[in-house]
């Protein structure tokens, strides 16, 4: 039988047989990477270069955007690449360090919307302490603390996973590497170890989520309190596009992972996985674009001064 020493590649599953649906599914992938591209890489820029947006909620959104370019980054160009020359192979090497920087980014993206809600949740009920909860320090820790607990997460996953003896081919039912599909070509029983440290992560992550849905009641009630229907707008235009994200987050990785094995298939797994790895990077930038003004500005502010550096070099 296989083991993972005899295994060099795995065969990821490909979107489509014939030739021209390899093509479409090549433009329609470039199409979604480069608006992903578009729309981090102008938060990102926007943020750094326009001093009113020097605040921890945009300190936070900076960091949201670099974590969405890595995850697109992780998934797609492999699979574009595969689209593009015909073939589903990617090596042993290649598919580890897939599943590292994929759990790495996804982890780190949810602790840092957890630490994102608790900025909203100290700006809305605690605005006289918001400077001293929430200054550059603690704000660069508590990033930091985010990155740094994904990259653990992922370091101990990757290596429960790998270590795994392989027994059952290299055929991988997911056009890109994935925990639970290097867990189904493993030996019988051998991936127990990798389910407790998985049961382990999921805990965690639930715990996450209730503190999001706790800051979230708070913040609803304090809003309801506000007797400025400007301040309600002001308060629900800055936590609405978290709460989309996290919405988003969260509903497609259930639909992911908790979906009945009844309905699986492969075609299903494919659609779900693709709606939870590649949707939320490039719809991201425009859920935050779209309620708050002050980000639409420096944007406009930015693609305004390019152009016009175009026009007068």
């Amino acid at each position: 039988m296989p083991n993972s020493s005899s295994v060099s590649e795995f065969l990821l599953l490909a979107f489509a047989d014939t030739r021209e649906l390899q093509l479409l599914h090549f433009a329609l992938f470039l199409g979604i990477y480069l608006a992903a591209l578009l729309g981090n890489g102008l938060i990102l820029t926007a943020v750094a270069c326009d001093h009113r947006l020097h605040t921890p909620m945009y300190f936070f959104l900076l960091n949201l955007a670099l974590l969405d370019l890595g995850c697109i980054s992780t998934t797609l160009p492999k699979a574009m690449a595969n689209a593009l020359w015909d073939t589903r192979a990617i090596s042993y090497e290649g598919c580890a360090a897939q599943i590292l920087f994929l759990v790495f980014l996804v982890v780190a993206e949810y602790f840092l919307l957890t630490v994102m809600a608790y900025d909203r949740y100290v700006a809305i009920c605690k605005p006289l302490h918001y400077g001293s909860l929430l200054g550059s320090r603690a704000c660069a820790q508590m990033a930091a603390a985010a990155w740094g607990s994904g990259f653990l997460n992922a370091v101990l996953h990757t290596a429960n996973t790998f270590s795994l003896p392989l027994c059952q081919g290299n055929a991988v039912d997911q056009f890109f590497c994935e925990i639970p599909q290097i867990l189904k070509l493993s030996c019988s029983g051998a991936y127990l170890r990798e389910f407790g440290v998985v049961v382990f992560s999921i805990s965690v992550l639930f715990g996450c989520s209730v503190f999001i849905v706790i800051s979230y009641i708070q913040i609803l009630r304090a809003v309801l309190r506000m007797p400025s229907e400007q301040g309600r707008h002001k308060a629900f235009s800055t936590c609405l596009p978290h709460l989309a994200v996290v919405s988003l987050m969260v509903s497609t990785g259930m639909c992911s992972y908790l979906k009945p094995p009844s309905i699986s298939s492969p075609s299903l797994d494919l659609v779900v996985s693709f709606l939870y790895s590649v949707v939320p990077p490039a719809v991201n930038p425009l859920i935050y674009s779209m309620r708050n003004q002050e980000l639409r500005d420096a944007v406009r502010t930015l693609v305004e001064y390019a152009i016009l550096r175009r026009i007068h070099p």
